[in-house]
């Protein structure tokens, strides 16, 4: 049976957890070398993909447990280097998963691209010129631009049109807006394509100067959401009542909605379990963290990502949104060994249901954390799995290294220089 739920797995061996993956999952040899191997990635594959290739730059790359979304087992990949993000977010996945699990929701991956239009002379009427022929545009991209697309079941689904600058120093410009299904695909070079191949007809329509034709990375018509209901049994403790740190998430929501100081470190943390999973399977991590962010201050003001509060019933909800342009077929993703092997045991059957489980990830990854700050403070857990990092930095091998890092956690004193000191008595020089 294929879970997300096997208990005990941080315990394992890395060649056991790889071999238990192959045994859930049914990885084959191929696959079960490229997470044995170290980075996966040839050089002649990598010279490929970028210009100037000197090397490859390696991550470890961890799966997050527990996930049980819409009734469904999920093993998550995630790539990242810092020290307890797959742990906390397994941890809070475990926590939601017995309250019920999440539940989710997505729109259609419709992306948008923007054709700049500058000099116009009339604004009204060239704005209306387009709408006019907003029929006739959308044809010729569908049949002209993009038809392998739209066989696909994609393709441009609407033009919108909005006047901007009308005040600033370099006068008012027309931006028309190219709404563009994509499908399972992120999308970019689609988008790209299309606006390019508009450009001449708009500037035609319109009477104005195109400048720039290129997509927006600010994807809020391709949203995903997720929820999640946990009665606060669920966080009982010998230390804690779960009213007691229900009431904690509740005030460090509240902090994050008031305080932009605060709202950057908490969404930081979003982001932790986010970046994780987007970066593993082989998508644009750079584009969906600069859309959450801007999603963050659509009103104007930037706050939490997040959504944290009591039902009626006095039930924790918490609910993540985010606008979330990633793909399950792409160049990266086809090229890159891990990503396929990260796709393979994901088992996510459309970008939809990829970006679904992001978000779930965002969400546990944060629910997590301020558990942690309502409670016992950040550091208990994270400085626990920091320590091996600082043990191995200091020169500790094998057995030495979680031996170096209980002494540091029971010392209370998880820094470098104390490391080296241990190191030295250790293993005295000869």
């Amino acid at each position: 049976m294929k879970t997300s739920r096997i208990p005990g797995f941080y315990l394992l061996d890395i060649r056991d957890r790889i071999n238990k993956l192959a045994e859930i999952y049914e990885l084959d040899v191929t696959e079960v070398e490229a997470l044995s191997s170290q980075g996966a990635l040839s050089l002649e594959t990598a010279d490929k993909m970028i210009e100037n290739a000197v090397g490859i730059f390696s991550l470890p790359m961890g799966v997050g447990t527990n996930f049980l979304i819409n009734g469904k087992e999920y093993l998550v990949p995630m790539a990242i280097e810092e020290p307890s993000v797959v742990a906390a977010a397994s941890f809070g996945a475990k926590i939601i998963r017995d309250a019920g699990g999440f539940t989710t929701s997505s729109t259609e991956s419709v992306m948008i691209g923007q054709i700049q239009v500058v000099g116009c002379p009339d604004f009204k009427a060239s704005e209306a010129s387009i709408l006019a022929h907003k029929a006739s545009l959308i044809q010729r991209a569908n049949t002209e631009l993009v038809p392998n697309l739209v066989a696909r079941g994609g393709g441009v689904r609407d033009i919108e049109v909005r006047q901007i600058g009308q005040d600033t120093p370099y006068g008012q410009m027309l931006i028309v807006h190219v709404l563009l299904d994509t499908c399972d695909a992120m999308g970019a070079n689609l988008i790209n394509t299309t606006v390019e191949g508009l450009a001449a007809e708009v500037e035609a329509l319109t009477k104005g100067k195109v400048y720039l034709r290129i997509l927006s990375n600010l994807a809020d018509k391709r949203l995903a959401k997720a929820r999640c209901v946990i009665p606060p049994h669920c966080f009982n403790t010998k230390d804690y009542s779960g009213e007691e740190v229900v009431e904690g998430i509740v005030h460090a929501q509240n902090f994050a909605i008031l305080d932009p100081y605060r709202a950057v470190t908490h969404n930081k943390g979003v982001m932790n379990g986010v970046d994780a999973v987007v970066m593993a399977t082989g998508n644009d991590w750079r584009s969906v963290e600069s859309a959450a962010h801007a999603y963050a201050a659509r009103t104007g003001v930037y706050r939490a990502m997040t959504e944290w509060y009591r039902d009626s019933e006095g039930n924790l909800v918490g609910e993540l949104e985010l606008p979330m342009a990633v793909g399950i077929v792409g160049a990266a993703i086809s090229l890159h060994p891990m990503a396929k092997v990260a796709l393979k045991f994901l088992r996510a059957k459309t970008a939809r249901e990829l970006a679904e489980v992001i978000v779930c990830v965002g969400l546990a990854q944060n629910l997590s954390a301020i558990r942690a700050l309502a409670t016992d403070g950040i550091q208990k857990g994270h400085m626990a799995l920091h320590a091996r990092t600082v043990a191995m930095t200091a020169g500790a091998s094998g057995d030495d290294i979680d031996a170096l890092a209980a002494e540091l956690v029971r010392m209370k004193d998880v820094t470098l220089s104390r490391a080296q000191q241990l190191m030295a008595t250790r293993h005295p020089a000869q």
